[in-house]
C-alpha cells in the first residue's frame, strides 16, 4: 500500500462523492469474479475507477509470512501479479479502461481490507454464492458483517449455483400453464455477474433520512443503467401512526391502504428522481423484509437503507439488511 493509500485509509468520509472509486473484494473465488466483473461494468457505465482489493493472511498459500518491508515488498509483488492475472483471465471482454483499475493487495483480513481501504468509497462491492435460506440464515455471510460495520454503501453480487439454478428452471418449466412457452434450457454462467442492463432496480422506502438516502442512490443507477424503478413501500398497520378517525381503534385495510399511499406520494414529494427514469410506486400491506425479499425473485438490483438492530434483537432477528444479504435472490446494495 502506498503512502498516500494508507493516508487516505485514516480520512474522515462525511459526503462521498458519487465518482469516487468502487472498492471490490477479490480473493480468487468464482463469486469475487463475479462482483470484480460488476465492478468494471458499473465502472464502463459510470467512468469510475475500480480498486480491486485483496486481503493477505496468513491462511493464504502465497508463501512464508513476510516479517520485514523487504518481504512484504516481495509479497504485495507477487499478489498485484495474480490479481491481474485474474482480471485478464475473467474480465477479457469488459472494455473498461485499464488506466482506472488499481490492483491493491493489503496484510490485513479480507473484510478489514475492504473497511480500511473502502472508506473512502463510493461502494463496496462482494460476491455471495447462492445457499440454501437455512444455511444462509445460520451460517450467516462475511457479507453481512461488512454491511454491518462500513459508512458506505456495500453492493452484494449473488451468483447461482449451477444445479440448484437449473432445477429451478426446469420446475418452473414443468407447471407452465397449457400453451405457454417453456422457458430456455439456460445455465448459468459462473463467470458472469447476475445482474443484467435494462432490468429492474427496486428501493425499499420508509421516510427516514436513510431510506431517501437509499431511494437517492437507486435513482442514480436506474438512471445509468436505464432501468425502471420501483419504490416499494412495505406497511403494517403498526407502522403508520395515528389515522384521524381512528385513534382509538384498528382501521380497515383498506383505509390504513390510503395512509399507506399517501405516505408513499408524500416521500416521492421528497425525492429528486430523474424524469428519465420510468417509476413504479407501490405500497404493499406487509413486512419490509418479506415485501422486499419477494421483489428480489423479480428484479435485478434490491437496495435498502440500514439502521441495524443491537443487542438480541440484532442476533435473534436480524435486521432487514441481513435478512436481504441472506434471502435475496438478487443483488443487493445497502445504504448507510
Amino acid at each position: 500500500m502506498t503512502q498516500q493509500q494508507e493516508a487516505d485509509m485514516g480520512r474522515n468520509t462525511a459526503g462521498i462523492a458519487s465518482d469516487a472509486d468502487i472498492v471490490v473484494g477479490v480473493d480468487g473465488s468464482e463469486e469475487s469474479f463475479a462482483a470484480l466483473r460488476w465492478a468494471l461494468e458499473e465502472s464502463v457505465l459510470t467512468g469510475q475507477g475500480v480498486n480491486a482489493v485483496f486481503g493477505w493472511t496468513k491462511s493464504w498459500d502465497l508463501g512464508a509470512e513476510p516479517h520485514d518491508e523487504g518481504d512484504w515488498r516481495r509479497v504485495r509483488a507477487g499478489i498485484t501479479k495474480v490479481l491481474d492475472s485474474w482480471v485478464n483471465k475473467t474480465c477479457a471482454d469488459i472494455p473498461f479502461d485499464r488506466e482506472k483499475l488499481t490492483l491493491t493487495p493489503v496484510r490485513a483480513s479480507g473484510p478489514s481490507a475492504l473497511l480500511q481501504i473502502g472508506e473512502s468509497a463510493q461502494q463496496i462491492v462482494v460476491g455471495r454464492r447462492s445457499l440454501g435460506r437455512v444455511a444462509r440464515w445460520f451460517l450467516g455471510s462475511t457479507s453481512s458483517s461488512l454491511a454491518e460495520d462500513a459508512d458506505v454503501p456495500v453492493t452484494v453480487v449473488r451468483i447461482p449455483e449451477d444445479d440448484a439454478e437449473q432445477v429451478e428452471y426446469e420446475i418452473e418449466a414443468a407447471f407452465n400453464v397449457k400453451g405457454a412457452t417453456a422457458p430456455e434450457h439456460r445455465i448459468p454462467d459462473r463467470n458472469a455477474s447476475r445482474r443484467k442492463r435494462n432490468e429492474s432496480i427496486v428501493v425499499g422506502v420508509d421516510g427516514s433520512e436513510l431510506s431517501m438516502k437509499a431511494l437517492d442512490f437507486a435513482a442514480r443507477e436506474a438512471a445509468i443503467h436505464n432501468a425502471d424503478l420501483h419504490v416499494l413501500y412495505c406497511w403494517q398497520i403498526k407502522d403508520l401512526g395515528p389515522i384521524p378517525g381512528y385513534e382509538n381503534a384498528v382501521p380497515p385495510l383498506a383505509v390504513g391502504q390510503h395512509s399507506a399511499d399517501a405516505a408513499l406520494d408524500s416521500i416521492l414529494e421528497r425525492s429528486d428522481i430523474p424524469e428519465t427514469v420510468e417509476l413504479h410506486a407501490h405500497a404493499f400491506h406487509t413486512s419490509p423484509a418479506k415485501g422486499l425479499i419477494n421483489a428480489s425473485q423479480y428484479a435485478s438490483w434490491v437496495i435498502v437503507g440500514s439502521r441495524g438492530l443491537s443487542g438480541l434483537d440484532a442476533h435473534f432477528l436480524g435486521s432487514v439488511s441481513k435478512q436481504l444479504i441472506n434471502l435475496a435472490d438478487s443483488t443487493v446494495s445497502i445504504v448507510r
